[in-house]
């Protein structure tokens, strides 16, 4: 229950301030953040991380709702099984629900951190959930997916013999 909050937070949070940057800075405008860290700068991105796809929209917004429903479905099935996975997981799914939501209703990702000390791609709260999440889902399915089963398998003394050697 608390990652489904978490990750429902996450999402409250991204569109709020995708909501607060829409409603107080021009398009294209910066107002300073954090001083020589973050500036707030209004972009409406139709493509991908770095403006990829940026002609294939639908195409993001497919794959958008797609990683969401497979997210959603490995939750429910209880594929992740310890707090790392679900961590991960609701970071993940969190990420994909805020751009989604742009993608669907706006036609394009709101995006507004943009690094000053560095020429970098503007990006929002919910790139930085995928950023971050997914990285933990690879290092998650790393250590821990198909571990259980083989130390069950052993557990069960499968394959050893006998005590006496027959």
């Amino acid at each position: 229950m608390f990652y489904a909050i978490l990750a429902a937070a996450l999402v409250a949070l991204d569109q709020l301030v995708k909501y607060l940057v829409r409603a107080n800075i021009p398009l294209g405008g910066s107002v300073p953040f954090i001083p020589r860290l973050l500036d707030l700068t209004y972009v409406q991105n139709t493509g991908a991380a770095f403006s990829l796809l940026r002609q294939h929209t639908w195409l993001l917004t497919l794959t958008s709702a797609v990683v969401v429903l497979v997210m959603c479905r490995l939750i429910v099935k209880g594929f992740f099984q310890n707090r790392l996975g679900l961590f991960s997981a609701a970071l993940v799914l969190a990420g994909g629900m805020g751009n989604l939501i742009d993608r669907a209703v706006f036609g394009f990702v709101t995006d507004m951190f943009q690094t000053v000390f560095m020429d970098f791609a503007v990006f929002n709260v919910a790139d930085c959930c995928i950023t971050v999440g997914v990285p933990l889902l690879f290092l998650y399915v790393w250590l821990y997916v198909g571990r259980d089963g083989k130390k069950e398998a052993r557990d069960d003394g499968a394959g050893e013999l006998p005590p006496d050697g027959t």
